[in-house]
């Protein structure tokens, strides 16, 4: 090769080199795609309890009036506690008297006492009764009487009565017992074990409601295959009251207040429900929702606000006094929520994501199961606090949570975990 030629060729390479590293360095990078904003999860595509405004992918947890920050710090790992260390069929909350822990004193000196929330509750698996105070939890076995696999237990008259449902052997039928359950004496040993004796109810009863004093039950079974009878049971005196009876026997009851029960057909996802408020004075049922699809239904105590979702879980606040409904900006079913005494707010178990799906039937069936934040919602105005994500604390489990209820003073949120029927506390001080 001549040396001319040799130049030429090395010009040639600087000159491709070149090229290439000047293409390299100005290409410009791929933009990463967007996320279309198109999945389940309600609460990080809208701010709840407001009017929400598109936002640029990707989108971002909602806003609240909480200041609620989601880091598991010290204070958040306390304010949840398991208070069961078996899985439960229901439980109660009520007063307590029990003695003051404080220093000995002279014989002269009367002991101190004090009234304490106390939690009492039903072992699935046996029967066993159980109960804690709430302020220290120390799980205790309260009875001794076995009935074996309890899967629904209620608790009247201040936690002095249980009713507990079961299937008999035939796996069958449906047992109701109403258990006396012995009084506690201040100052008795804790480890005294007591029997628990009573009675049955008919069999086959479909649904049960407790009245809000305690004091009384409301209950439903088949007369007949097209007759459906409701009668109550006055615990005080076991006298039992035929009140209520209907050629349609599909119905769930709630007892709001002492005067009215509300009874809603059993709710799926492709049949309209209906919702009507049951005077037990004059005997007469009143329309109160009707035509929506999954319907299912949380009255509140005072009778002027319902509580109501429909086949998508969209959660509405319907005022019985002018007759219009508000939908609330949170999905998820009104027995995943609890009325406050005063009717002015509401705390709810809020799934974080929703499965497509036909509800409430795929919940109902254990098709799917939800992992839940807990928010109180100011039923006045609309707006809403996130109060606890469970999964965020550090070895939180996820819960989805049931049967949720107060103490008196609201200082304490108490359900179960719908995954493993477990009873938990949550510290709403």
């Amino acid at each position: 090769m001549s040396k001319r030629n040799f130049v030429l060729l090395i010009i040639i390479l600087i000159t491709v080199v070149i090229a290439i590293l000047g293409f390299l360095y100005f290409r410009t990078s791929p933009a990463t795609p967007a996320d279309s904003g198109t999945g389940t999860n309600f609460f990080s595509q809208f701010n709840p309890f407001g009017v929400s405004k598109p936002t640029p992918p990707p989108v971002k947890p909602p806003a609240d009036v909480s200041g609620y920050e989601p880091v598991p710090s010290e204070t958040e790992i306390q304010k949840l506690t398991k208070v069961s260390g078996m899985p439960i069929a229901g439980f109660t909350v009520f007063i307590k008297e029990r003695l003051k822990d404080v220093p000995a004193t002279t014989p002269a000196i009367k002991p101190l006492t004090e009234f304490i929330p106390t939690l009492r509750y039903v072992e699935k698996a046996t029967g066993n009764i159980y109960q804690t105070f709430v302020d220290k939890i120390e799980e205790r076995k309260y009875s001794k009487t076995i009935i074996p696999k309890v899967y629904e237990a209620y608790f009247g008259n201040r936690g002095e009565i249980v009713v507990m449902r079961y299937l008999k052997t035939d796996d069958r039928t449906i047992e109701t017992f109403v258990g006396n359950l012995p009084k506690e004496y201040l100052g008795e040993s804790i480890n005294t074990l007591r029997e628990v004796k009573g009675y049955f109810l008919p069999n086959d009863i479909k649904d049960i409601s407790v009245s809000p004093d305690t004091s009384k039950i409301f209950y439903l079974f088949n007369l007949s295959d097209n007759n459906i009878i409701g009668a109550t049971l006055n615990f005080s005196d076991n006298k039992k009251i035929q009140v209520f009876d209907s050629p349609f026997t599909e119905w769930l009851s709630q007892w709001p207040n002492t005067k009215t029960i509300t009874l809603s057909t059993k709710p799926s996802s492709a049949v309209p429900g209906y919702m009507y408020l049951f005077d037990l004075d004059k005997k007469s049922l009143i329309k109160v929702l009707g035509d929506i699809s999954g319907l299912t239904t949380l009255m509140s105590h005072n009778n002027k606000m319902a509580l109501y979702g429909n086949n998508s879980l969209s959660l509405y606040i319907y005022s019985t006094d002018n007759g219009n409904s508000d939908i609330l900006g949170v999905k998820t079913l009104p027995e995943k929520c609890v009325w406050g005494k005063a009717n002015d707010f509401i705390y709810c178990a809020v799934p974080k994501f929703i499965d497509v799906g036909k509800y409430p039937d795929a919940w109902y069936q254990g098709e799917v199961s939800f992992s839940d934040q807990f928010w109180k919602i100011d039923a006045k105005n609309r707006n809403a606090s996130l109060i606890l994500d469970p999964a965020i604390i550090v070895g939180g489990e996820e819960i989805d949570g049931i049967k949720l209820a107060l103490d008196g003073n609201e200082n304490y949120l108490f359900f179960v975990n719908k995954k493993d029927s477990f009873l938990w506390k949550l510290d709403l001080k």
